[in-house]
């Protein structure tokens, strides 16, 4: 149904402004619209389907007047609901870049990392200019229309790969995880700044990841490694338990790679590991505060709720300390 919808979604189109979509962006195009338009979204998958939808009103050309043509093309869509999201779009559209809306992007390898978690390989069909720390909206045609922020896991790579941590929290992560296979194809939306980007300097960094919150943080640690100056980089990855930790040997050759780099394990449920490592992340956080150091922090809410309470009573000043701004859960 979806494919037989966007078919007579661009034919309308084409009757009322013809060649001002091509065939080939009309399917996503429509069900990214229809997803907006009906309202069942979080904020944060609405603002990930506006910037794509902002960045496609600038690269299909529309111009105010197109409202009524696509309003039209878009079959029993009530007129108020389409002048509003209209308006959210032309409101996103003035804010972001020029460039493609979406870049398609072959999945060239998914391992099941842990429970519930998996880290894909994604090669798209044209670079995606992504800097670490960003988020990117993803999706898959499985979920056609539905955008979810990712993180990042790799600073940009010669070959154009892209890698994605994603756990398992709702059905787009879900199909990810557990469904999607190398060979298939996903949407790579403009990437957004989210806060976690590098600040500039010789500083030194404390970087605090919780889960899947370890991605944006190990590009960081890329980023840092090929730059010039080498600032000394403390990383503390939180996991409940030993068997959480899902990406150890990866983590494993950066330290062993950088005499820059200390990783420190922090455990909130395992009464196995090392007492110094018995400690939620934020705990462990503040035990390696040093003055000077920027701080950055991703992970699930709980986690950074702790950081915003935290992290200032600690000693951390606000100007130093970065979190998130866009929510990455799918």
């Amino acid at each position: 149904m979806i494919d037989e919808t966007a078919g007579r979604f661009w034919a309308a189109m084409q009757d009322r402004c013809p060649g001002q979509l091509p065939e080939r962006d009309a399917a996503l195009l429509h069900a990214t619209l229809l997803r907006l338009l009906d309202g069942g979204e979080d904020r944060s998958a609405r603002l990930a389907s506006l910037r794509v939808l902002g960045c496609a009103y600038r690269d299909l050309g529309w111009r105010p007047w197109h409202a009524a043509a696509l309003g039209g093309a878009l079959l029993a869509v009530p007129g108020v609901r389409w002048r509003r999201v209209w308006r959210l779009v032309e409101r996103t559209a003035a804010r972001v870049g020029d460039g493609p809306a979406w870049w398609p992007a072959e999945v060239v390898d998914h391992d099941r990392a842990a429970e519930g978690v998996a880290a894909l390989t994604v090669r798209p069909w044209r670079r995606l200019p992504h800097r670490p720390g960003q988020a990117v909206p993803v999706c898959t045609p499985r979920h056609a229309g539905r955008w979810r922020w990712l993180s990042p896991a790799n600073a940009p790579r010669a070959d154009g790969t892209v890698e994605f941590h994603v756990r398992t929290v709702g059905c787009v992560s879900g199909s990810l995880v557990h469904e999607v296979r190398p060979g298939e194809l996903l949407y790579l939306g403009p990437p957004a700044d989210s806060g976690l980007e590098l600040v500039d300097g010789e500083d030194d960094l404390l970087l605090v990841a919780g889960g899947t919150g370890l991605a944006p943080l190990r590009a960081l640690v890329e980023q840092v490694a090929g730059a010039p100056a080498r600032r000394r980089v403390t990383l503390i990855v939180g996991a409940r338990t030993f068997t959480d930790v899902y990406d150890a040997i990866a983590l494993d050759k950066l330290q062993q790679a950088h005499d820059w780099l200390r990783i420190v394990p922090a455990f909130s449920d395992e009464p196995e590991a090392e007492p110094a490592e018995q400690c939620t992340a934020i705990g462990l956080a503040i035990h390696h505060h040093r003055p000077g150091q920027h701080v950055y922090a991703c992970g699930p809410p709980a986690m950074l709720a702790a950081a915003r309470r935290w992290l200032p009573i600690a000693g951390v000043p606000a100007d130093r300390l970065h979190l998130p701004a866009l929510a990455q859960r799918a």
